[in-house]
C-alpha cells in the first residue's frame, strides 16, 4: 500500500476525511458518498475516531472496508485517550495484517461522561508515535492546529509540542482555518523550529453556518467576520452553500499557489461540495 509519506515526498496529495458510520443506514450513505469521490483519484482517505476511543470498532471497521472495497488508501486516527499499549499493539496488528501502513496519532479527547473514561498508558501524542514506531513499519501523521490548540496556554508552546510531534512523525495535517496567513504562520513557525516535513491543510467548505461555528469553538479556529458577512448575504440555504465551497476553493488556490503540499477535505461524509470544488479548481478527475 501507497505511504502517504512517499506521496507527498514525489506530488501533491488530495484526500478526504470521513467519520465512521454508527447505523446501517449511514454506512450505506458513506459508501455512496466514497463511490461519488472515487473519480477523484484521492491520495488517500482518513478515518476519524470520536472522544476517548468511542468510535474504535467503528473506525476499524471503516478502514478496513475502504482497505477492502476501494483502491484508496485509507488512513487510520488513533488516540491515546482510553488505550492501553496492549490495545495499540492489537489494532496496529489488524491493520497491518490487513496491509494498512498509515495511521494519523492524535492525543484526543476524553469522553464527555468521565464515567466512560477507559485506561490510558499515553500522556501525550509522542508517547503514541514513539510506541507505533516500536510495533510497525507504519508512515504516522500528526494534527497541527494552525491557530493553536485550544487547550494550549499559549500560541509557543503549541508550535513547540507540534515540532516535537513532527521530530517522530513523517508528516501532518492541519485542522480547519478560514484565513491564508494562518497557515504560513505556522509553516513559518514550524521551520524556524528547524521542521520541515510536509504540513497537509484542511479545507472546511462552510455549506452551514451554525455547525461551522460549533465545530469551530470545539477546534479552537476563528470564524472570521468577513467569511460571516459573507455567508449572511446569503438569501437561502443554497446561498450560503453556494458562497461556503465559493470561498473554500479560493482558500485553495491560495494555498497551491503559496506552494503547500496538498489539500485535506474535511467532507462531513458528503461528496456534493467536495466535487465542486475540485471543479472550480480544476483538478483532474479520473
Amino acid at each position: 500500500m501507497a505511504r502517504i509519506g512517499d506521496l507527498l515526498a514525489t506530488g501533491r496529495t488530495f484526500s478526504f476525511e470521513f467519520s465512521p458510520p454508527k447505523s446501517a443506514a449511514g454506512s450505506l450513505s458513506l459508501g455512496r458518498t466514497i463511490a461519488e469521490l472515487e473519480p477523484l483519484a484521492p491520495s488517500f482517505v482518513s478515518v476519524t475516531y470520536g472522544a476517548g476511543g468511542s468510535t474504535r470498532e467503528h473506525t476499524r471497521d471503516t478502514v478496513l472496508w475502504v482497505r477492502k472495497e476501494t483502491n484508496i488508501p485509507p488512513m487510520a486516527h488513533l488516540t491515546c485517550v482510553g488505550h492501553t499499549r496492549a490495545e495499540i499493539a492489537d489494532i496496529i496488528s489488524t491493520y497491518t495484517d490487513a496491509g494498512i501502513v498509515n495511521v494519523l496519532a492524535l492525543a484526543g479527547d476524553p469522553p464527555k461522561d468521565p464515567a466512560d473514561a477507559r485506561p490510558s498508558d499515553y500522556v501525550y501524542a509522542t508517547d503514541l508515535i514513539e510506541h507505533l514506531k516500536e510495533i510497525g513499519n507504519l508512515c504516522i501523521g500528526v494534527a497541527a492546529h494552525p491557530e493553536g490548540h485550544p487547550r494550549s496556554p499559549d500560541l509557543a508552546t503549541d508550535r513547540r509540542h507540534l515540532a516535537d510531534k513532527l521530530r517522530a512523525a513523517d508528516f501532518a495535517t492541519t485542522q480547519f482555518f478560514f484565513d491564508l496567513d494562518h497557515y504560513l504562520s505556522l509553516v513559518n513557525d514550524l521551520a524556524d523550529l528547524g521542521i520541515t516535513k510536509p504540513v497537509v491543510p484542511g479545507i472546511m467548505p462552510v455549506t452551514n453556518i451554525a455547525q461551522v461555528e460549533r465545530m469551530a469553538e470545539l477546534s479552537g479556529a476563528a470564524f472570521p467576520a468577513w467569511l460571516r458577512e459573507r455567508l449572511e448575504s446569503g438569501t437561502s440555504p443554497e446561498d450560503v452553500r453556494r458562497i461556503g465551497v465559493e470561498a473554500a476553493t479560493e482558500l485553495s488556490a491560495q494555498l497551491l499557489e503559496a506552494g503547500a503540499p496538498g489539500l485535506h477535505f474535511y467532507t462531513m461524509n458528503k461528496s456534493t461540495a467536495t466535487l465542486e470544488i475540485y471543479a472550480q479548481l480544476g483538478l483532474p478527475v479520473v
